[in-house]
């Protein structure tokens, strides 16, 4: 089962990257993180995602386009980041999550979406 693993952002996230001595120790426990889900074999792919600040949205109405610039206001709405991994199912997306350093300072949330696989439009 392949599963996208989101980490929202945060007020902090939105401001971008500082490196401070926190977030620096941060990124380190992120990076063993991220050999182990490599060592398991479950990491498909990652990324830290820049503040919408440097996004677009594009609306749709119809054949009309409408093109947003960011930043957006919904903060808790955002996704800061991302991983892409193949799992047994979403008890073991569950335990990994589980393990994950927290992501941010302070409070923060990661939310897991299971990927449609060929098999669920059959």
């Amino acid at each position: 089962m392949r599963v996208m693993v989101l980490v929202k952002a945060t007020e902090d996230s939105e401001k971008g990257f500082v490196r401070t001595p926190e977030a620096m120790a941060m990124m380190e426990a992120m990076g063993r993180f991220n050999d182990e889900l490599q060592a398991a074999g479950i990491l498909r792919d990652a990324d830290g995602l820049k503040p919408s600040s440097h996004g677009k949205r594009i609306a749709f109405d119809g054949a009309g386009r409408t093109v947003i610039d960011g930043p957006f206001a919904e903060t808790k709405e955002l996704v800061a980041g991302f991983w892409l991994w193949e799992v047994k199912d979403m008890d073991e997306a569950v335990a990994w999550v589980k393990r994950c350093p927290n992501p941010m300072p302070g409070p923060s949330e990661i939310e897991i979406r299971p990927l449609y696989e060929m098999a669920d439009w059959q």
